[in-house]
């Protein structure tokens, strides 16, 4: 479980003793099932990391909303990425992974609206926290977007820092979504209406970038050819 659900649980608890020590107990159930609902909310399912080469993992769980090809943006006028679009509800699990194993290239807090997340300018338009990861020779950028009931984005790393593919990153408090943008070549897994899970759904397939290898040439450096 996230520590945020015992901060929260444990204050709800705390608030029904409270209350039921200076009325009577029947008026402390809400505070009781809110503090359920807390711990419930904040629950951080252990995930089997897919191991497939090029594997492009869900960074959380939910709804997939959108699958489409987009403007990359400033940095890279005229070109195009794909993108995938994740809905994540009050009901599903909001720890959000990483999508790829590399380094943490850049962090962008964006600050904005708290649009409907299903709407289609909440991409642009609502406060979001962009991250930018590269590894294998591929740049991915995904990003957590608040909702109309999430106010607070978190996010656990800082640029420079190594990930895993899956690994835990942050999370997104009380309904959300998540954006994926990746390289066009890439085999997309999944389409609008799937569920996918955080960490061990693959979204798509990335082609594997080889380490280019020089010739090698018989004899060593020093050696001459025998009159």
């Amino acid at each position: 479980m996230v520590r945020d659900g015992y901060f929260y649980g444990a204050g709800c608890l705390l608030a029904a003793v409270i209350v039921a020590w200076l009325a009577a107990w029947p008026y402390a159930v809400p505070l009781v099932l809110l503090a359920a609902f807390f711990l419930w909310f904040f629950r951080d399912p252990e995930r089997q990391i897919p191991t497939v080469p090029g594997a492009l993992v869900s960074p959380g769980d939910g709804k997939v909303t959108d699958v489409s090809v987009v403007a990359s943006g400033a940095t890279s006028p005229g070109s195009r990425r794909n993108r995938i679009s994740i809905f994540l509800s009050v009901f599903d699990v909001h720890v959000n992974r990483s999508p790829i194993a590399g380094v943490i290239r850049d962090v962008r807090y964006q600050r904005g609206k708290f649009l409907n997340a299903m709407g289609a300018h909440s991409a642009e338009e609502n406060e979001q926290n962009i991250v930018t990861v590269e590894g294998d020779g591929r740049t991915v950028v995904f990003k957590q977007i608040a909702g109309l009931i999430a106010r607070r984005i978190v996010f656990n790393l800082k640029v420079g820092d190594r990930v895993a593919c899956g690994q835990r990153v942050g999370l997104i408090k009380f309904g959300s979504r998540v954006d994926v943008l990746f390289d066009c070549d890439a085999a997309i897994q999944v389409k609008p209406g799937d569920r996918v899970k955080g960490g061990a759904t693959i979204l798509a397939l990335l082609p594997v970038v080889r380490p280019t290898t020089q010739p090698v040439h018989a004899g060593g450096a020093g050696e001459t050819e025998a009159d």
